[in-house]
């Protein structure tokens, strides 16, 4: 993912705003959201890639 912006230079803490569907154990889909700073979006995104990886061998 790469986002870029004129205006990036004039926000003091520029974050990350993440919207998920999540499925609860009824199956009942249900929208999340969360606001993250840049570091934690990214440690999020390469967790989850490990967790998709893993996905991909069961």
């Amino acid at each position: 993912m790469a986002v870029s912006s004129d205006g990036c230079r004039s926000l003091k803490y520029p974050y990350v705003a993440v919207m998920l569907k999540v499925a609860d154990h009824s199956g009942q889909v249900k929208n999340k959201s969360f606001e993250m700073t840049i570091p934690q979006f990214q440690n999020f995104y390469k967790q989850f890639k490990e967790i998709a990886a893993i996905v991909e061998t069961v």
